[in-house]
């Protein structure tokens, strides 16, 4: 399968994002032929974190959420990490624009943690998805229906568990994004 020509946004936290989440999808999808746009709530540096607490690396914020949008992209990749996701899901400008990729009906991948943002942004009634099981009880209650599998879809929004569910979650949003499915707005 081919990116080549697809403009993919991935999320990162100034701090928190679990560094395999972030930088495994980025990869794959540029080795895809994809454009990758690293975002996040600030331009800069933002550092990562390895099993939440770990210091990970650090990486170059190419543009603030606030300066993009829907129609700059055609994908959106949202990792993981307890405290990334916990930071991103608290800026109104980084909700405003997950939901406006759901809206949209623009293929969104999703691991982890990142299922709190689709929460937050209130885009999860009637969807079935995955998350790291801690998140479950949120899904649940935002009206998701959660299921413990390694990588599920919804009509383009790909969701997996734990930096486990890597290459199986890669594989589909290469699958998803190259085939422009459209999640369908709830």
């Amino acid at each position: 399968m081919s990116l080549e020509g697809k403009s993919i946004a991935i999320l990162i936290a100034p701090r928190g994002t679990e560094e395999p989440e972030f930088v495994q999808p980025r990869d794959a999808v540029t080795k895809a032929g994809a454009t990758v746009t690293v975002i996040g709530i600030e331009t800069g540096e933002a550092k990562t974190n390895n099993n939440d607490l770990d210091p990970g690396g650090t990486y170059t914020v190419d543009r603030a959420v606030a300066d993009v949008s829907v129609d700059d992209f055609d994908g959106l990749i949202i990792p993981g990490g307890s405290v990334g996701a916990d930071k991103l899901r608290g800026d109104d400008d980084v909700v405003d624009l997950v939901r406006a990729f759901a809206e949209a009906g623009k293929p969104i991948g999703v691991i982890c943690h990142g299922p709190w943002l689709l929460v937050e942004a209130d885009v999860v009634e009637g969807r079935t998805l995955t998350s790291y099981p801690t998140v479950r009880t949120d899904i649940e209650n935002a009206g998701g229906d959660w299921v413990d599998e390694e990588v599920v879809v919804d009509n383009g929004l790909v969701t997996s568990r734990t930096p486990d569910d890597l290459d199986a979650f890669c594989a589909k949003i290469i699958e998803e994004f190259d085939e422009g499915r459209h999640v369908d707005a709830a």
